[in-house]
């Protein structure tokens, strides 16, 4: 073999790839082209990102590791439960007095919570809600601004508004943001309202005799929009009215809505909650209160209501569907505002607040007849 020969054969490995220095290369030196995801190796994609709570390393998983181990600490720290001492043939040993067949399961005592704005704390988003909510002295807890929010006019005064009412103003993070809005558009800007202390409905009835004053309550029978139920609180503190009654369920609360439709008149005037609305009614009536009902089908119109100089209960219903079978029942009589043809019904609100003039009306005149002249 001549000396040529021998010189291509030591180069031949290191020039066609195949050697060890050349692994992954082609002959020109090249690197190998992939198999495009069409061989046995193919990619595999990571498949749909996880949520964050399941994300090692990220803040909410470290939250909820944090609080899944204190609940289990809490469980190891739990009282082991009693041995089973029953044997067969021995009678099964009796229920709690608390839990015996048809008693509801007992509940805790529910803390007193301030004034604000219903069961619990609501949180207002957005940069012009809750400067409205600011000016019209919602009661609030705490003021949100972002961390790295573009600051305007808006911004500007909610944080001065805060300031001077003595809300807590907080620098809070977009993330943190977000959570406490439940994902609304907030604009770098939320408001936290206390919950609103209820009063019971006879509290509203010692408030009128503290005052040496005829009763005069409105209740509202499936009202469910909170800025009728602020305009109706507005109405009945403007006509002397001692407070306002809404039922626990199906009915509008005391929210932002209400408190700014009031106009300030809910840091005046009680508002009541009944857990059963016709049977406070009844106990209204057991009291010596007479009970109207606003109803379009009424007999008696409200100008001619004779019980408007007596104690009394003005029970307004929802728009669409009216007084409930169960309420009208409960009423000693029902009114009608006389109304044209043309117009079906009247709002809520403005019908209560009608029928409150009315009331007001007629005692006034009431009382300047009986004055001595």
């Amino acid at each position: 073999m001549s000396g040529a020969d021998n010189s291509r054969s030591r180069r031949t490995p290191s020039s066609g790839g195949q050697g060890r220095g050349g692994a992954g290369r082609t002959k020109s030196g090249k690197p190998r082209p992939g198999t495009g995801g069409q061989g046995r190796r193919k990619l595999e994609g990571k498949g749909p990102t996880p949520p964050a709570a399941l994300r090692p390393g990220h803040p909410a998983q470290r939250r909820a590791s944090a609080s899944a181990s204190s609940a289990s600490r809490r469980r190891d720290d739990a009282p082991a439960p009693a041995p089973a001492s029953r044997r067969r043939g021995d009678a099964p040993a009796p229920a709690p007095a608390s839990r015996r067949r048809g008693d509801a399961p007992a509940s805790p005592p529910t803390p007193r919570t301030a004034r604000g704005a219903g069961e619990a704390a609501e949180i207002v988003a957005g940069r012009n809600a809750v400067v409205e909510s600011l000016r019209a002295r919602v009661p609030a807890a705490a003021l949100y601004v972002g961390a790295r929010v573009a600051r305007d006019e808006r911004v500007a005064e909610a944080i001065k508004l805060a300031a001077d009412r003595g809300v807590p103003v907080l620098e809070a993070g977009a993330a943190e943001l977000d959570r406490l809005t439940g994902g609304a558009l907030h604009q770098g800007l939320a408001l936290r309202v206390r919950a609103y202390d209820y009063a019971h409905p006879d509290d509203l009835l010692a408030r009128a005799a503290d005052a040496g004053q005829l009763p005069l309550i409105a209740a509202l029978d499936g009202v469910t929009d909170p800025r009728n139920l602020g305009a109706i609180v507005r109405s009945a503190a403007a006509f002397g009215a001692h407070g306002v009654v809404v039922p626990a369920r199906r009915g509008a609360g005391v929210t932002a809505g209400a408190w700014k439709a009031s106009a300030g008149a809910l840091a005046r005037l009680p508002v009541a909650r009944a857990a059963n609305l016709a049977r406070a009614l009844q106990s209204y009536r057991d009291a010596g209160v007479f009970v109207a009902g606003l109803d379009a089908a009424g007999d008696t119109t409200v100008r001619d209501l004779d019980l408007a100089t007596a104690p009394l209960v003005l029970v307004t219903g929802s728009e669409g569907r009216g007084l409930s079978r169960i309420v009208a029942q409960a009423c000693d009589v029902l009114v009608r505002i006389p109304i044209s043809a043309a117009t079906e019904s009247l709002n809520a609100g403005v019908a209560t607040g009608i029928a409150l003039y009315e009331v007001a009306a007629i005692r006034g005149r009431e009382l300047r007849r009986a004055a001595p002249s």
